[in-house]
């Protein structure tokens, strides 16, 4: 099976979203084969390199999304036209609805159907949608779109729609300058539209899309399926949805630009949910977002992250990790950054040192990339340093805090295994949290824990460990004080929590989950095309077998004259296979 694998930000690249698990994605099914098409964010991320590529990845092609040169189309009077129209459709959509929707909050089928309000909400969807690949085809057929949707014309469009009769009471207030911030914005987004990818032994030639995320990338997949009708899969382990709702909030964009471009993220990602054969959320934190989000529940299938349980064997099964251990010590592991609450967990601990003196706390982790990271951590360090003065045990003594801030790869935390092994309980204070991966990782290593009831965190856990609400400091050093007491629940709860772990979250249910998932998806969604090989001889077994299972997926495809696509004469496509060594 040939699958084309869609990245944003991530894979190949050394550094970004989802580099792991694609990776370990890829590796672990050898018998597919894996074309790459990879969005860049930024030009460090590109300085940087790729990862080593495993052999059954054929290809490699990459586009940037940080910066477009103007792909220098020329349009005519008609293609003028045609633009002006896609594009005016398109604002129109974003600028029509109800306030709940353009803000996020549109429900799913169910509930709309039951408020009456579905009936909009599809007529306003359907229209995007229509309004997005018309501009597709217009790129496709003009040889681009950058110079288009950069145009006075595009910000004149996007005017119209703001001020046309029953636009979203935001949108009637943007000014220009409002304007200019949404089109740049939408015209980053919708940058795959101008790419080459989707013709000529591209996207149109594999079995199969793989959207490792929502919203931009898995736009290239949207336009595979509508131009070559390839299925398209969607994995989100973090809602692209969410993160913009909450990037939007903390950049305190005007509430004009906030609204409009919530809009377009939300009918954009009800497109791509409407458009995937399956949707794997992460998590059920995330299905739920997807359902509030639009998407329908007969494509959701969840499929946990799945990490490396190798590297802590030795910690979760050697019987002297016990003794290891100090019994004495709390240990929280991740990156410092405000959402940890780290400010939480001080006045916790000062509330655990009341009743227990002598316990330790080690913050195990290095700051978030930015100057933020940096001044949170000395925020932390400072409050940590008021709250606990250096204590001494005498008066020729020197004195010593009983909090430490260590990174992995130190003197005294060589490996983040051993972090783990360090401590008696692991403690996790979020605020806001996806997939806990710190948490799974302690699980691993059969350590009991105390965590903030935050996103998939009492779905991790699974009764395997204590839970306390967020920003409750009281909390949340009560239920260490209990575990630190008591040695022997600690040791149950480890057990089990390790035990879980190992069902759930390994790289090998990832793999097998997701390669009886992609033979699904093909034996309802064939392509009918001819495989060949270097010397264009027909290529035995170049289609996988399930295309010719017989199945529901001819009604599926029935095109208006009631008969299957690929008996009504479509193309048949050859695809030759890249030699090893040459890609993008």
């Amino acid at each position: 099976m040939r699958i084309g694998l869609l990245t944003e930000g991530g894979y190949p690249y050394v550094s970004g979203d989802a580099r792991l698990w694609c990776d370990r994605l890829v590796r672990g099914l050898g018998q597919h084969e894996f074309d790459i098409y990879a969005l860049s964010r930024s030009e460090r991320q590109e300085d940087e390199g790729w990862i080593q590529l495993p052999p059954q990845v054929s290809r490699v092609r990459t586009a940037p999304l940080w910066m477009a040169e103007d792909d220098g189309a020329v349009y005519g009077r008609r293609a003028r036209r045609r633009f002006a129209e896609a594009y005016g459709e398109l604002a129109a959509a974003l600028c029509e609805g109800s306030e709940a929707a353009a803000v996020g909050t549109a429900t799913s089928g169910s509930a709309r159907a039951a408020d009456g309000s579905g009936n909009a909400g599809a007529a306003e969807a359907d229209r995007f949608g229509s309004a997005l690949y018309e501009l597709a085809e217009l790129a496709r057929d003009e040889g681009g779109l950058i110079g288009a949707l950069r145009s006075e014309g595009a910000v004149r469009a996007l005017e119209c729609a703001c001020r046309a009769p029953g636009a979203l009471r935001a949108a009637r207030a943007a000014r220009v300058p409002d304007l200019l911030t949404v089109a740049a914005h939408v015209e980053r987004a919708l940058r795959p539209l101008s790419l080459d990818w989707y013709e000529g032994d591209g996207l149109d030639s594999v079995d199969l899309c793989h959207a490792t995320a929502g919203g931009t990338a898995a736009l290239p997949g949207l336009l595979a399926r509508h131009f070559s009708g390839v299925p398209l899969l969607v994995t989100e382990y973090g809602v692209q949805l969410r993160a913009h709702y909450l990037e939007s909030a903390a950049v305190g964009d005007v509430p004009a630009v906030r609204a409009l471009l919530a809009a377009f993220h939300g009918r954009l990602t009800s497109e791509v949910y409407r458009a995937a054969a399956v949707i794997t959320p992460g998590n059920t934190h995330a299905r739920r977002w997807q359902e509030r989000c639009g998407a329908d529940r007969a494509k959701l299938r969840t499929v946990y992250p799945g990490m490396e349980a190798s590297r802590f064997a030795e910690v979760g099964e050697s019987p002297e990790t016990a003794g290891y251990a100090d019994p004495e010590t709390l240990v929280w592991v991740g990156r410092i950054e405000p959402a940890k609450d780290l400010i939480s967990l001080l006045h916790s601990f000062a509330e655990i040192r009341k009743d227990e003196p002598k316990t330790r706390l080690r913050i195990v982790g290095a700051p978030a990339d930015g100057p933020e990271g940096a001044t949170y951590l000395a925020h932390c360090k400072a409050l940590a340093a008021q709250l606990f003065p250096d204590e001494a045990t005498g008066v020729h003594a020197v004195g010593d805090n009983p909090v430490s801030f260590e990174e992995i790869g130190g003197p005294e935390v060589p490996s983040l295994p051993e972090a783990y092994a360090s401590g008696a309980v692991i403690v996790l204070s979020s605020v806001v949290e996806g997939f806990p991966i710190s948490l799974v990782e302690a699980m691993f290593c059969g350590r009991a824990t105390v965590s903030t009831d935050v996103g998939a965190v009492v779905e991790v856990i699974g009764g395997t460990g204590l839970v306390v609400p967020p920003r409750n400091p009281r909390a949340l050093a009560e239920a260490c004080v209990a575990l630190l007491r008591d040695p022997e629940r600690r040791g149950r709860l480890g057990a089990a929590a390790r035990a879980r772990a190992l069902e759930l979250f390994t790289v090998e249910q990832n793999i097998t989950a997701f390669h009886g998932i992609y033979l699904d998806i093909v034996s309802h969604s064939p392509l009918r095309r001819v495989v060949v090989d270097a010397a264009g001889e027909p290529l035995p077994f170049g289609v996988p077998a399930e295309a010719h299972v017989p199945g529901r997926w001819a009604e599926a495809r029935l095109m208006p004259t009631g008969r299957p696509r690929w008996a009504a004469g479509a193309p048949v496509r050859a695809t030759v296979p890249v030699p090893a060594g040459e890609g993008a």
